[in-house]
């Protein structure tokens, strides 16, 4: 290791990638990012997302200085005012109503000091987090089975498997080193089976032996007809369910109820007989079986039952607690896991103790020092925000998140928080769909610049070490949050350092948790007294962590004790229930949303660094090839898609992965990138009714061509204000700005236009190339300055834009020759150049049209072939399914 370099982890999913981080520049905050080879979540691997942090640690766009009213204030005033109208409104209306909404981008620490203040101090339980969009169905299904949220498997496992079945997870693209790992296992060992279970055909089946492409919502009907295929077959393990489960008995009647014969089965999952007698012969006669699951079957109105069915199963053939065994969910984000440790979801207390416990509550009372603690749940996402919209909350802190992007029926949301009487945010951010709303704007560290530990979805606690000093007056969350409890008059909240929480946190784990109290499952006791320099040394480590196992726990329940009243397991009875919305004439589409494998969230990071721009562009809609058809809509048009909720833009993509009546659109766009791309106010607010978790993948929709009467592409090395478009796309490029545009209102005076909307474009400009064709309505403009191209622009009534990869790359030339200059106004490279077409490789930047001319030219037959002649697929491995694609069509 560098002895300048610091060791910290990834911020992005929740794989947990151990990250080292040199500093080249401190000024300048320049950082050489690379994989940790010695960190046990990833070995040195990293993903596109995460290997271009350092382009993401700028001052672009940060928020800087504490603002009230839109006015800069100082820290004294901003927390005074916070403190004080807190007190004031719970003075008036009690402890509910306020409310934090908080994010799986906080630290353990932070999330831990949010949690003491809002159930400890405050006495409410309306703190709620935006893990509840993602995993808190999982959590639901987890405690459940187990009597604790507690995930027993480890990465290990994947390697040591001989089936994985995946099941509502794209993990190629979500959790791309967790899917390598799973890839490099079925290299190493042939004999592994890989099941994917998912309504699309995604990156993930590209190592498949077996796609289920299942009727979205039937994964619950599919789990209940293994349990019943595996006793009618005779392989439940008897001898584990007898010794260590209860309520099997119950859970196979209703399994073998719903799942009625085998015919039936596959017919109502959406699957021909022999897929699925495949995978329940696989299952059931492999003695090592890992079931990854994820948001697929999480964002469901049942997706507690269906985590419970997916659990069932490996209880009753005795496939858990063991090497390469397992039911395990991939958690979304990077401390999701550390948010379910110090209680930071609305249903549950600090340590992994309950709210609604009498002896929890008084026990977390007598070590915090509280006697307000919140005996009752508080209100979870969406239900938080219907209570602002109602009223009844009065004021919301939001800290490290972007609800107003994020949340389902996302415009009422917008709505709600227009109208609460004081709003919070905390952001290290200075424009977000969120932040934007706020009367009071804290600024808070961003990654970078955090000191504190998060949890991975396989349980193993990291440290994110700060790289820089905050910029601006920028603090830490926890010191943020300590600063308004003890404002508000509550003591407890002296904390200097984030080791302080963490001793505490620690300390709480232990707290009567033994046989005479009642053993709790998360316990990381050995840490109670860690001195600052072993905190700042804490090696990656899995909990449960005590005095008597401090090396940490691979995996869980090897022993087959549970943490419920009896210490066994418990079966589900579960009754499988399709989506509450149903398609109907109006709305005749099922809408799924997920990620894309190169930005993240609300891509207030992500869109920062410009290699994770280029692959998927603009928000898009995946539609069936015979649904486009029937619609009149063509490949990279435009479509309008409705719900009862809302309504939004997106270019069309025509695949073949994508089944007739479904589509599939990203969750990432916000109002700050498009006009109309947030496609969360679409998506039905309709939720779990345990964990609250909404039904994300299943929205009925509407979509039909959306046709403009003209269409631009815009490229400029400042970003623009550009007004009287419908449809707007911002893309940050290397060295420059991309704007897509489209609009069904003529613009008369194509000229003028272009002057108002892009600065220094006057007909007195130097270096001024401009070209009209009156009749087609064709207009191409570009500037240039000191012989670099400045602007560029291409509007057309009735054309094709030219794809920009080209013109993109003359942004990075000092100087353009007299071919460059010729051929600005065609948009299409000179003569003998190749246009390299959309990024396929987002880590070396290699283009589409670039891999195939590369495959003719030098007879490419294996994508070992394209990494050695141009690199691609070398890096992360995200694209490796796209660069066999490309393989197979240039073979046909």
């Amino acid at each position: 290791m560098n002895p300048n370099s610091i060791k910290t982890t990834c911020p992005y999913c929740g794989v947990g990638c151990g990250i080292e981080a040199t500093v080249l520049d401190a000024g300048q905050h320049i950082v050489s990012i690379k994989g940790d080879d010695q960190h046990p979540a990833n070995f040195g691997k990293l993903c596109s997302k995460g290997a271009t942090l350092g382009d993401t640690v700028s001052l672009e766009n940060r928020l800087l200085y504490p603002e009230i009213n839109g006015q800069r204030s100082d820290w004294d005033s901003a927390l005074t005012l916070v403190a004080q109208r807190f007190n004031r409104i719970i003075a008036e209306h009690g402890p509910d109503a306020v409310a934090f909404y908080v994010s799986g981008q906080l630290l353990t620490e932070d999330y831990y000091v949010a949690n003491k203040l809002m159930k400890g101090f405050i006495g409410s339980a309306n703190i709620d987090t935006n893990s509840r969009l993602c995993m808190s169905s999982a959590v639901t299904g987890y405690k459940r089975a187990f009597g604790a949220d507690m995930v027993p498997c480890s990465y290990e496992d994947l390697e040591q498997a001989k089936l994985i079945v995946l099941v509502g997870s794209n993990a190629a693209w979500c959790h791309p080193i967790a899917f390598q790992r799973i890839r490099r296992a079925k290299e190493q060992n042939p004999a592994l089976k890989v099941v994917v279970i998912d309504p699309r055909m995604t990156s993930s089946c590209d190592i498949a032996d077996l796609h289920l492409a299942i009727k979205p919502g039937m994964d619950g009907l599919l789990f209940n007809g293994l349990l019943a295929y595996l006793a009618e077959t005779d392989t439940l393990d008897q001898d584990f369910i007898n010794t260590h489960c209860v309520g099997f008995a119950e859970s196979l009647a209703a399994a073998q109820a719903s799942a009625g014969d085998f015919a039936q089965l596959a017919a109502n999952c959406g699957l021909a007989t022999h897929d699925l007698a495949q995978l329940f012969a696989w299952f059931a006669s492999t003695s090592k079986v890992v079931t990854v699951y994820s948001q697929g079957i999480n964002q469901s109105s049942s997706g507690s039952d269906k985590c419970n069915a997916i659990i069932n199963c490996h209880l009753a053939s005795g496939k858990i607690g063991k090497p390469g065994s397992g039911p395990f969910s991939f958690t979304g984000q990077p401390n999701a896991m550390g948010g379910r440790e110090v209680g930071g979801l609305a249903n549950t207390l600090a340590a992994h103790m309950d709210l609604e416990n009498p002896l929890h509550v008084d026990r977390v009372g007598r070590f915090w020092g509280s006697d307000r603690v919140a005996n009752q749940q508080g209100l979870k996402a969406v239900d938080l925000f219907d209570a602002i919209a109602a009223g009844s909350i009065k004021a919301v802190w939001i800290i490290a998140t972007n609800p107003v992007a994020s949340m389902p029926d996302a415009d009422k949301v917008k709505r709600a928080l227009q109208q609460c009487e004081f709003v919070v945010v905390s952001d290290c951010i200075a424009n977000t769909d969120t932040i934007a709303l706020a009367q009071v704007k804290l600024p808070a560290s961003g990654w970078g610049e955090k000191d504190g530990t998060v949890t991975n979805l396989e349980r193993r606690i990291s440290r994110q070490r700060p790289i820089f000093n905050p910029y601006g007056e920028a603090r830490p969350d926890w010191w943020i949050i300590s600063q308004v409890a003890s404002r508000m008059g509550f003591a407890g909240f002296a904390y200097q350092t984030s080791a302080d929480i963490f001793r505490e946190h620690a300390a709480l784990s232990g707290f009567e948790n033994n046989s005479e109290y009642g053993k709790r499952g998360f316990d990381i006791s050995a840490f109670a007294d860690i001195e600052q320099d072993q905190y700042d040394a804490l090696p990656p480590i899995q909990w449960p962590v005590t005095k008597t196992s401090s090396a940490g726990s691979v995996r869980l329940f090897g022993d087959g004790q549970f943490y419920t009243d009896t210490g066994k397991a418990r079966f589900m009875a579960i009754v499988p229930r399709g989506p509450v919305n149903q398609p109907d004439i109006d709305y005749p589409f099922i809408l799924n949303t997920g990620r894309l494998r190169d930005q993240w969230h609300t891509m207030t990071r992500t869109a920062l660094a410009a290699k994770l721009n280029s692959h998927r562009p603009e928000p898009l809609v995946e539609i069936h090839p015979d649904d486009a058809t029937r619609l009149g809509l063509k490949h990279l048009g435009l479509a309008q898609i409705k719900s009862h909720w809302g309504e939004m833009l997106a270019r069309v993509d025509i695949t073949l992965s994508q089944q007739p009546g479904s589509l599939f659109v990203p969750m990432h766009w916000t109002a700050q990138l498009s006009s109309l791309g947030r496609v969360n106010a679409l998506v039905n607010p309709v939720v779990d009714p345990l964990s609250g978790q909404p039904e994300s993948k299943q929205t009925p929709v509407s979509i039909e061509v959306w046709q403009p009467k003209w269409q631009a592409l815009v490229l400029s090395r400042q970003p623009l204000d550009i007004r009287g478009c419908e449809y707007q796309v911002k893309i940050k490029g290397d060295g420059f700005w991309r704007y897509q545009l489209a609009g069904q209102t003529t613009i008369a005076d194509l000229p003028n236009w272009s002057r108002a909307n892009f600065p220094g474009c006057s007909e007195e400009a130097d270096d001024l190339l401009e070209f009209r064709d009156i009749d087609v309505g064709d207009y191409r403009l570009a500037r240039l300055q000191a012989q670099q191209l400045s602007t560029y622009v291409f509007i057309t009534n009735k054309g094709e834009l030219p794809e920009p990869g080209w013109l993109c790359s003359l942004f990075a030339k000092t100087e353009l020759n007299r071919k460059e200059r010729l051929s600005l106004l065609s948009g299409l490279p000179p003569q003998g150049e190749i246009e390299v077409g959309r990024t396929v490789c987002s880590c070396f930047s290699v283009g589409e049209k670039t891999i195939l001319q590369a495959i003719k030219t030098h007879q490419l037959a294996s994508v070992a072939d394209i990494g050695s002649c141009l690199s691609a697929g070398t890096g992360c491995g995200s694209c490796v399914s796209e660069l066999k694609s490309l393989l197979d069509s240039a073979k046909n």
